[in-house]
C-alpha cells in the first residue's frame, strides 16, 4: 500500500523540435506511436494519465483498502480503450505501476488472447516497465475473469477489471436505492433470489459474479470469475484491488480477510470441479479447466472436447517439467496439487 502514497515518477517530456516556425509533419505523430515498444515514450506522462488522475485513483484506493468490499466511486479517465474493455482495472495498473515493477496481464487465464496482448502493449509503450508471463516473477498482475493457479505473495498485486461493480444489480436496478442497502447491510432481497435459482433449478445456479460477503459486512461481486476462483480470495495473501472503469467504482480486498460466498446449510457452496477430471495436457486434476472442439482428422475419427488449463502458462509450466495425463498428482514438485484447505474453506464440489 506503500506504493499508493507515492508519486508516479514522470517521464521526459522534453520538446524535441528546432523550431516553433518548423511544424511538425502529419506522420510524425502516427510514426512515433507507431514505433517499437523500446522506443522513447516521450509523448506519454508514465502510465498515460495524469499525475493528478493518479492521485485521485490512489486516494479512492487506499480508502477501499481501509473499507473491504466497499465500492468507492471515482472519476473515470477517458482511454484509448472502449468502456466495457477493462478500463478500470486498467486505470488501477497505471496509477500504481513504478518503473522497477514486472508485469503480467491475462485474460480468462490466457497470456496471447487479443485483449491481453492490447492492455499489455500499451501498458508497456506508456512505462516501459518489464512483462513476464510467469506469475511468480511478476509484482503486479492484471486479469480479466481469472486468478492464476500459482498462489500469491504478499509482495505481489492483484488488478481484477470489473464489468458490473455491484452485486445487487440482479435484484435492485436502482443505484440509489442499491447504494442504501450496502448502507444498512440489508441484503434480504439476495437471499430470496438465491432461494428462488434453488426452487427453479435445485441448486444454486450461478456461474459467474458469485456474491461474497466480506469480512461479515459488505456483500461483494467477485467479477466474472468462476466459481472455482472465489475461494482464493478468502485470507488471500495478496492485496485484491478492483476496477470498473465504467460504472466507475473501485473496491478492494486487502490480504487476510474473511471473505465467504453465500451459501444455504442444505445448499452449500460448489465449484465447478469435476472428480477425476484432468488436464489432457499436463495432467492437472485440480485446476479450472476450459473446452475447445478438435475436429476429427479422418472420415472414421469423430470429433471430440479437449480440455485444458484454462490458466495457459501454469499448463505450460508443468508440461516443461514433464508433467502428463498418466503421471496422475506428483508427490512432490513445484507446481503439486494445493494443500488441502481446513473444512469450510476450500471447494465444496
Amino acid at each position: 500500500m506503500i506504493r499508493m502514497m507515492e508519486p508516479a515518477p514522470e517521464m521526459d517530456t522534453t520538446d524535441t523540435t528546432d523550431s516553433m516556425d518548423s511544424p511538425e509533419e502529419p506522420g510524425d505523430t502516427l510514426a512515433q506511436l507507431l514505433a517499437p515498444s523500446d522506443a522513447p515514450a516521450s509523448l506519454y506522462n508514465f502510465g498515460y494519465i495524469d499525475e493528478d488522475s493518479k492521485r485521485e485513483i490512489r486516494r479512492r484506493l487506499l480508502k477501499a483498502v481501509a473499507i473491504p468490499g466497499h465500492q468507492v466511486p471515482f472519476a473515470s479517465r477517458d482511454l484509448p480503450i472502449a468502456r466495457g474493455w477493462g478500463t478500470g482495472g486498467l486505470q488501477i495498473t497505471m496509477a500504481i505501476i513504478m518503473p522497477e515493477d514486472t508485469l503480467k496481464v491475462i485474460d480468462q487465464g490466457d497470456d496471447d488472447s487479443v485483449n491481453a496482448v492490447n492492455l499489455r502493449r500499451l501498458i508497456t509503450k506508456t512505462t516501459g516497465v518489464a512483462t513476464t508471463f510467469d506469475t511468480e516473477a511478476a509484482s503486479i498482475v492484471q486479469t480479466r475473469h481469472r486468478i492464476p493457479e500459482e498462489p500469491m505473495r504478499p509482495d505481489q498485486i492483484l488488478v481484477l477489471q470489473v464489468p458490473m461493480s455491484d452485486p445487487l444489480r440482479w435484484v435492485e436496478p436502482a443505484i440509489e436505492k442499491a447504494t442504501e442497502m450496502h448502507g444498512e447491510a440489508d441484503y434480504g432481497t439476495m437471499w430470496v433470489y438465491m432461494y428462488e435459482s434453488v426452487v427453479r433449478s435445485g441448486d444454486l445456479k450461478i456461474a459467474t459474479q458469485y456474491p461474497v460477503m466480506v469480512e461479515d459486512r459488505y456483500l461483494m461481486d467477485t467479477t466474472p470469475i468462476p466459481r472455482h476462483d472465489v475461494t482464493k480470495l478468502h485470507q488471500a495473501e495478496m492485496l485484491s484491488l478492483f476496477g470498473a472503469g465504467r460504472e466507475k467504482r473501485v473496491y478492494a480486498v486487502p490480504p487476510y480477510t474473511r471473505v465467504v460466498p453465500l451459501e444455504f446449510e442444505d445448499f452449500r457452496f460448489k465449484t465447478e470441479h469435476r472428480p477425476g477430471q484432468a488436464c489432457e495436457r499436463c495432467g492437472a486434476e485440480w485446476t479450472f479447466l476450459t473446452r475447445s472442439w478438435v475436429t476429427g482428422t479422418g472420415a472414421t475419427t469423430s470429433g471430440h472436447w479437449l480440455y485444458q488449463c484454462s490458466d495457459s502458462n501454469y499448463c505450460n509450466q508443468r508440461y516443461a517439467r514433464g508433467y502428463r495425463p498418466q503421471d496422475g498428482i506428483p508427490d512432490t514438485a513445484a507446481f503439486d496439487a494445493p494443500a488441502k484447505m481446513e473444512d469450510g474453506e476450500g471447494d465444496a464440489g
